[in-house]
Protein backbone atom coordinates (compact mmCIF):
# COMPACT_ATOMS: atom_id res chain seq x y z
CA UNK A 1 0.00 0.00 0.00
CA UNK A 2 1.32 3.31 -0.79
CA UNK A 3 1.53 5.87 1.88
CA UNK A 4 -0.85 8.61 1.98
CA UNK A 5 -0.06 12.08 2.86
CA UNK A 6 -3.96 13.47 3.18
CA UNK A 7 -4.93 15.31 6.07
CA UNK A 8 -8.52 15.16 7.44
CA UNK A 9 -9.59 18.11 9.44
CA UNK A 10 -12.39 18.41 11.24
CA UNK A 11 -14.88 21.98 11.21
CA UNK A 12 -18.70 22.23 12.22
CA UNK A 13 -21.54 23.36 9.46
CA UNK A 14 -24.36 25.84 10.59
CA UNK A 15 -26.15 23.83 12.60
CA UNK A 16 -23.18 22.38 14.81
CA UNK A 17 -22.96 18.85 13.15
CA UNK A 18 -18.80 18.12 11.93
CA UNK A 19 -18.21 17.33 9.08
CA UNK A 20 -14.34 15.83 7.85
CA UNK A 21 -12.52 17.34 5.15
CA UNK A 22 -9.59 16.46 2.85
CA UNK A 23 -6.38 18.84 3.31
CA UNK A 24 -3.76 17.94 0.56
CA UNK A 25 -0.09 19.11 1.43
CA UNK A 26 1.72 22.08 -0.18
CA UNK A 27 3.73 20.10 -3.21
CA UNK A 28 7.34 19.88 -2.80
CA UNK A 29 9.39 21.01 -5.09
CA UNK A 30 13.43 20.69 -5.50
CA UNK A 31 13.68 24.76 -4.41
CA UNK A 32 12.33 23.82 -1.03
CA UNK A 33 15.02 21.31 -0.62
CA UNK A 34 17.84 24.25 -0.90
CA UNK A 35 18.50 23.47 -4.84
CA UNK A 36 17.99 26.58 -7.14
CA UNK A 37 17.57 25.17 -10.87
CA UNK A 38 17.15 28.65 -12.21
CA UNK A 39 20.14 29.61 -10.50
CA UNK A 40 22.12 26.90 -11.56
CA UNK A 41 20.91 28.04 -15.21
CA UNK A 42 22.29 30.86 -15.25
CA UNK A 43 25.47 30.24 -13.52
CA UNK A 44 25.77 27.10 -16.00
CA UNK A 45 25.50 30.41 -19.01
CA UNK A 46 27.92 32.60 -17.88
CA UNK A 47 30.45 29.57 -17.44
CA UNK A 48 29.45 28.38 -21.06
CA UNK A 49 30.22 32.08 -22.50
CA UNK A 50 33.80 32.01 -20.19
CA UNK A 51 35.22 28.52 -20.91
CA UNK A 52 34.18 29.74 -24.85
CA UNK A 53 36.83 31.92 -24.61
CA UNK A 54 39.60 29.26 -23.93
CA UNK A 55 38.63 26.95 -26.75
CA UNK A 56 41.25 26.13 -29.93
CA UNK A 57 40.26 24.05 -33.05
CA UNK A 58 40.92 21.24 -30.88
CA UNK A 59 37.83 21.63 -29.02
CA UNK A 60 35.31 19.36 -30.53
CA UNK A 61 32.18 20.08 -28.34
CA UNK A 62 30.44 22.87 -26.72
CA UNK A 63 29.99 23.24 -22.70
CA UNK A 64 26.93 21.33 -21.59
CA UNK A 65 27.33 17.69 -23.11
CA UNK A 66 28.35 14.59 -20.84
CA UNK A 67 31.77 14.41 -21.71
CA UNK A 68 34.10 17.35 -22.95
CA UNK A 69 35.82 16.48 -26.69
CA UNK A 70 39.61 17.26 -27.46
CA UNK A 71 41.39 16.14 -30.65
CA UNK A 72 45.09 15.27 -30.23
CA UNK A 73 47.05 17.83 -32.66
CA UNK A 74 47.93 15.69 -36.01
CA UNK A 75 51.58 15.49 -37.25
CA UNK A 76 53.03 16.65 -34.44
CA UNK A 77 53.93 14.05 -32.37
CA UNK A 78 55.96 10.74 -32.66
CA UNK A 79 55.76 8.74 -29.75
CA UNK A 80 52.86 11.04 -27.34
CA UNK A 81 52.26 10.49 -23.88
CA UNK A 82 49.25 11.87 -22.21
CA UNK A 83 49.94 13.06 -18.66
CA UNK A 84 47.17 14.37 -16.11
CA UNK A 85 47.13 15.27 -12.36
CA UNK A 86 44.00 16.68 -10.21
CA UNK A 87 44.15 18.93 -7.75
CA UNK A 88 42.31 21.51 -5.11
CA UNK A 89 43.11 24.92 -3.92
CA UNK A 90 42.99 23.37 -0.01
CA UNK A 91 42.00 25.85 2.85
CA UNK A 92 43.48 29.25 0.79
CA UNK A 93 39.68 29.00 0.21
CA UNK A 94 38.88 30.03 3.68
CA UNK A 95 40.74 33.44 3.67
CA UNK A 96 38.56 33.51 -0.19
CA UNK A 97 35.78 33.32 1.88
CA UNK A 98 36.89 35.38 4.92
CA UNK A 99 37.94 38.28 2.39
CA UNK A 100 34.68 37.74 -0.13
CA UNK A 101 37.05 37.67 -2.99
CA UNK A 102 36.77 34.79 -5.46
CA UNK A 103 38.40 36.29 -8.78
CA UNK A 104 41.83 34.44 -8.21
CA UNK A 105 41.01 31.44 -6.76
CA UNK A 106 40.29 29.80 -10.07
CA UNK A 107 43.62 30.89 -11.50
CA UNK A 108 45.23 29.19 -7.84
CA UNK A 109 44.18 25.79 -9.10
CA UNK A 110 44.49 26.02 -13.05
CA UNK A 111 48.70 26.97 -12.51
CA UNK A 112 49.22 24.87 -9.50
CA UNK A 113 48.02 21.75 -11.92
CA UNK A 114 49.96 22.79 -14.68
CA UNK A 115 53.48 23.42 -13.00
CA UNK A 116 52.48 19.58 -11.84
CA UNK A 117 52.44 18.50 -15.05
CA UNK A 118 55.03 20.66 -16.97
CA UNK A 119 57.41 19.21 -14.02
CA UNK A 120 57.14 16.20 -16.06
CA UNK A 121 57.70 17.74 -19.12
CA UNK A 122 53.97 18.02 -20.56
CA UNK A 123 51.84 21.03 -22.18
CA UNK A 124 49.06 21.04 -21.27
CA UNK A 125 46.01 20.46 -23.45
CA UNK A 126 42.62 20.55 -21.45
CA UNK A 127 41.17 21.59 -18.01
CA UNK A 128 38.76 20.40 -15.89
CA UNK A 129 36.78 21.57 -12.66
CA UNK A 130 34.81 20.73 -9.85
CA UNK A 131 32.68 23.04 -8.10
CA UNK A 132 30.46 22.28 -4.82
CA UNK A 133 28.82 25.29 -2.92
CA UNK A 134 25.79 24.45 -0.17
CA UNK A 135 23.83 27.26 -2.55
CA UNK A 136 24.40 28.46 -6.05
CA UNK A 137 25.13 31.91 -5.99
CA UNK A 138 25.76 32.48 -10.35
CA UNK A 139 27.87 36.00 -9.34
CA UNK A 140 30.65 34.28 -6.96
CA UNK A 141 30.58 31.25 -9.95
CA UNK A 142 31.08 33.44 -12.21
CA UNK A 143 34.06 35.33 -10.54
CA UNK A 144 36.11 31.74 -9.65
CA UNK A 145 35.56 31.09 -13.11
CA UNK A 146 37.02 34.15 -14.25
CA UNK A 147 40.15 33.12 -12.95
CA UNK A 148 39.95 29.45 -14.61
CA UNK A 149 39.42 30.72 -18.00
CA UNK A 150 41.98 33.77 -17.83
CA UNK A 151 44.51 30.62 -16.63
CA UNK A 152 43.71 28.68 -19.11
CA UNK A 153 43.81 30.82 -21.51
CA UNK A 154 47.28 32.46 -20.46
CA UNK A 155 48.59 28.57 -20.19
CA UNK A 156 47.89 27.78 -23.74
CA UNK A 157 45.31 25.18 -22.38
CA UNK A 158 40.92 24.81 -23.26
CA UNK A 159 38.51 24.45 -20.23
CA UNK A 160 36.46 21.75 -21.95
CA UNK A 161 33.82 21.21 -18.69
CA UNK A 162 33.47 20.42 -15.40
CA UNK A 163 30.80 20.01 -12.85
CA UNK A 164 28.90 22.37 -10.95
CA UNK A 165 27.09 21.06 -7.62
CA UNK A 166 24.41 22.37 -5.10
CA UNK A 167 24.44 20.47 -2.27
CA UNK A 168 22.08 21.70 0.61
CA UNK A 169 23.57 21.12 4.13
CA UNK A 170 26.71 20.30 2.90
CA UNK A 171 28.74 23.41 3.01
CA UNK A 172 28.43 26.35 5.21
CA UNK A 173 26.60 29.21 3.77
CA UNK A 174 28.69 31.17 1.57
CA UNK A 175 31.73 28.31 1.28
CA UNK A 176 32.38 25.86 -1.62
CA UNK A 177 35.08 23.53 -2.64
CA UNK A 178 36.88 24.02 -5.66
CA UNK A 179 39.16 20.96 -7.51
CA UNK A 180 40.90 20.72 -11.00
CA UNK A 181 41.96 18.64 -13.45
CA UNK A 182 44.53 18.65 -16.29
CA UNK A 183 45.62 16.72 -19.22
CA UNK A 184 48.71 17.51 -21.06
CA UNK A 185 51.20 15.59 -23.73
CA UNK A 186 55.36 15.47 -24.11
CA UNK A 187 57.13 12.86 -26.43
CA UNK A 188 57.97 9.88 -24.56
CA UNK A 189 61.73 10.64 -25.06
CA UNK A 190 61.10 13.92 -23.45
CA UNK A 191 59.68 12.95 -20.11
CA UNK A 192 61.47 14.68 -16.94
CA UNK A 193 61.13 11.72 -15.00
CA UNK A 194 64.61 12.03 -13.02
CA UNK A 195 66.73 9.60 -14.44
CA UNK A 196 69.03 12.31 -16.34
CA UNK A 197 69.76 13.73 -13.00
CA UNK A 198 73.83 13.18 -11.76
CA UNK A 199 75.67 13.84 -9.06
CA UNK A 200 76.86 17.79 -9.43
CA UNK A 201 73.66 19.16 -10.92
CA UNK A 202 73.18 22.72 -9.87
CA UNK A 203 69.97 23.48 -8.08
CA UNK A 204 68.18 26.63 -9.31
CA UNK A 205 65.23 28.11 -7.48
CA UNK A 206 62.66 30.23 -9.01
CA UNK A 207 60.57 31.99 -6.74
CA UNK A 208 57.30 32.12 -5.48
CA UNK A 209 54.56 34.94 -5.27
CA UNK A 210 53.60 33.70 -1.29
CA UNK A 211 52.29 30.89 -0.10
CA UNK A 212 50.94 29.72 -3.50
CA UNK A 213 48.42 27.11 -2.37
CA UNK A 214 50.08 24.71 0.41
CA UNK A 215 50.68 25.43 4.50
CA UNK A 216 47.13 27.47 4.86
CA UNK A 217 45.95 25.86 8.09
CA UNK A 218 48.82 26.36 9.57
CA UNK A 219 48.89 30.07 8.48
CA UNK A 220 45.53 30.80 9.62
CA UNK A 221 45.73 29.46 12.84
CA UNK A 222 49.03 31.47 13.19
CA UNK A 223 47.39 34.64 11.82
CA UNK A 224 43.89 35.10 12.57
CA UNK A 225 43.77 32.32 15.99
CA UNK A 226 46.85 33.42 17.89
CA UNK A 227 47.73 37.11 16.40
CA UNK A 228 43.72 37.56 16.36
CA UNK A 229 44.42 39.45 13.12
CA UNK A 230 41.65 39.63 10.17
CA UNK A 231 41.93 39.94 6.44
CA UNK A 232 42.25 43.59 6.37
CA UNK A 233 44.48 44.11 9.33
CA UNK A 234 48.02 45.73 8.48
CA UNK A 235 51.16 44.76 10.36
CA UNK A 236 54.69 46.51 9.94
CA UNK A 237 56.60 43.41 8.87
CA UNK A 238 54.24 42.78 5.19
CA UNK A 239 53.68 46.17 2.87
CA UNK A 240 49.81 44.48 2.27
CA UNK A 241 46.88 43.55 4.14
CA UNK A 242 46.81 40.10 5.60
CA UNK A 243 44.47 38.92 2.98
CA UNK A 244 46.15 40.54 0.11
CA UNK A 245 49.19 38.63 1.15
CA UNK A 246 47.36 35.41 1.80
CA UNK A 247 45.69 35.36 -1.42
CA UNK A 248 49.00 36.43 -3.71
CA UNK A 249 47.81 33.96 -7.21
CA UNK A 250 49.90 30.41 -6.88
CA UNK A 251 51.86 31.37 -10.71
CA UNK A 252 52.84 29.65 -13.33
CA UNK A 253 56.03 28.51 -14.51
CA UNK A 254 55.27 26.78 -17.64
CA UNK A 255 57.04 29.52 -19.74
CA UNK A 256 61.19 28.75 -18.28
CA UNK A 257 60.29 25.21 -17.89
CA UNK A 258 59.76 25.00 -21.78
CA UNK A 259 61.89 27.49 -22.33
CA UNK A 260 64.56 25.02 -21.04
CA UNK A 261 63.24 21.61 -21.78
CA UNK A 262 62.86 22.49 -25.68
CA UNK A 263 67.06 23.44 -25.53
CA UNK A 264 68.04 20.20 -23.76
CA UNK A 265 69.11 22.48 -20.31
CA UNK A 266 66.91 20.20 -17.55
CA UNK A 267 67.78 17.21 -15.64
CA UNK A 268 64.82 17.68 -13.85
CA UNK A 269 61.97 19.90 -11.90
CA UNK A 270 60.73 20.03 -8.58
CA UNK A 271 57.29 22.00 -7.72
CA UNK A 272 57.34 22.88 -4.29
CA UNK A 273 53.90 21.89 -2.81
CA UNK A 274 52.80 20.48 0.10
CA UNK A 275 55.52 18.90 1.87
CA UNK A 276 57.47 21.81 0.99
CA UNK A 277 61.05 21.04 0.17
CA UNK A 278 61.37 17.18 1.78
CA UNK A 279 58.44 16.47 0.13
CA UNK A 280 59.17 17.58 -3.32
CA UNK A 281 62.42 17.28 -4.18
CA UNK A 282 63.12 13.80 -4.01
CA UNK A 283 60.37 12.76 -5.80
CA UNK A 284 62.75 13.92 -9.08
CA UNK A 285 65.75 12.23 -7.95
CA UNK A 286 67.32 8.84 -8.14
CA UNK A 287 67.64 6.57 -5.07
CA UNK A 288 71.29 7.18 -4.66
CA UNK A 289 71.38 11.10 -4.72
CA UNK A 290 70.54 13.69 -2.45
CA UNK A 291 69.86 17.38 -2.56
CA UNK A 292 72.18 19.57 -0.50
CA UNK A 293 70.74 22.92 0.30
CA UNK A 294 72.01 26.20 1.49
CA UNK A 295 68.95 27.81 3.46
CA UNK A 296 70.79 31.33 3.33
CA UNK A 297 71.24 31.38 -0.48
CA UNK A 298 67.82 33.06 -1.43
CA UNK A 299 65.91 35.77 -0.22
CA UNK A 300 63.10 34.72 1.94
CA UNK A 301 60.13 36.67 1.51
CA UNK A 302 58.92 38.66 4.59
CA UNK A 303 55.55 36.51 5.18
CA UNK A 304 57.53 33.65 5.91
CA UNK A 305 59.66 35.03 8.38
CA UNK A 306 56.90 36.83 10.01
CA UNK A 307 54.84 33.47 10.46
CA UNK A 308 57.34 31.42 12.17
CA UNK A 309 58.28 34.10 14.51
CA UNK A 310 54.42 34.31 15.55
CA UNK A 311 54.95 30.38 16.34
CA UNK A 312 58.29 29.83 16.88
CA UNK A 313 58.04 27.70 14.27
CA UNK A 314 60.80 25.19 14.08
CA UNK A 315 63.33 25.92 10.58
CA UNK A 316 62.51 22.32 9.57
CA UNK A 317 59.25 22.55 10.09
CA UNK A 318 59.02 26.04 8.16
CA UNK A 319 60.88 23.94 5.17
CA UNK A 320 58.49 21.27 4.77
CA UNK A 321 55.11 22.92 5.46
CA UNK A 322 56.12 26.29 3.17
CA UNK A 323 57.74 26.88 0.11
CA UNK A 324 60.21 29.82 2.11
CA UNK A 325 59.60 31.91 -1.34
CA UNK A 326 61.00 28.99 -3.65
CA UNK A 327 57.83 27.46 -5.73
CA UNK A 328 60.03 25.97 -8.31
CA UNK A 329 63.45 23.66 -8.07
CA UNK A 330 65.38 23.45 -11.26
CA UNK A 331 67.71 20.62 -11.74
CA UNK A 332 70.64 21.78 -14.27
CA UNK A 333 73.71 20.16 -15.51
CA UNK A 334 77.00 21.82 -14.40
CA UNK A 335 78.35 22.47 -18.00
CA UNK A 336 74.74 23.70 -18.76
CA UNK A 337 74.22 26.12 -15.82
CA UNK A 338 75.24 29.74 -17.91
CA UNK A 339 73.36 28.05 -20.64
CA UNK A 340 70.35 28.01 -18.43
CA UNK A 341 70.84 31.66 -17.03
CA UNK A 342 71.16 32.87 -20.13
CA UNK A 343 68.06 31.48 -20.93
CA UNK A 344 66.15 32.27 -17.59
CA UNK A 345 67.41 35.87 -18.12
CA UNK A 346 66.22 36.42 -21.43
CA UNK A 347 62.63 35.59 -19.91
CA UNK A 348 63.24 38.03 -17.06
CA UNK A 349 62.86 35.38 -14.48
CA UNK A 350 65.06 35.44 -11.03
CA UNK A 351 66.42 32.78 -10.29
CA UNK A 352 69.06 31.42 -7.77
CA UNK A 353 71.62 28.97 -7.18
CA UNK A 354 70.21 27.25 -3.95
CA UNK A 355 72.09 24.00 -3.97
CA UNK A 356 73.72 20.96 -5.49
CA UNK A 357 72.80 16.96 -6.11
CA UNK A 358 75.21 15.31 -4.58
CA UNK A 359 75.60 11.37 -3.95
CA UNK A 360 74.11 9.83 -0.56
CA UNK A 361 70.65 8.48 0.25
CA UNK A 362 67.88 9.85 -1.31
CA UNK A 363 66.59 12.76 0.66
CA UNK A 364 67.48 16.78 1.44
CA UNK A 365 70.01 17.99 3.27
CA UNK A 366 70.28 21.28 4.55
CA UNK A 367 73.29 23.38 5.21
Amino acid sequence: MRPTHIVIQSRLDSHGRNILTESKPKPITYADAGVDIEAADRAKARIRRLARRTFNKNVLAEIGGFGGLFRLPRRRWRDPVLVSSCDGVGTKLKVAFLAGRHNTIGADLVNHCVNDIAVEGAEPLFFLDYLATGRLRPETVEQIVAGLSAACRANGCALVGGETAEMPGFYAEGEYDLAGFIVGIVERAAILDGSRVRAGDLLLGLPSTGLHTNGYSLARKLLFEQAGLKVNSRVPELEKMVGEELLGVHRSYLKPLRALQQKGLLSAAAHITGGGFPGNIPRVLPKKLRARIGVNSWPVPPIFRYLQELGSVPQEEMLRTFNMGIGLVLVVPFAKYREAVAVLGRLREQRYVIGEVVKGRRGVQYC
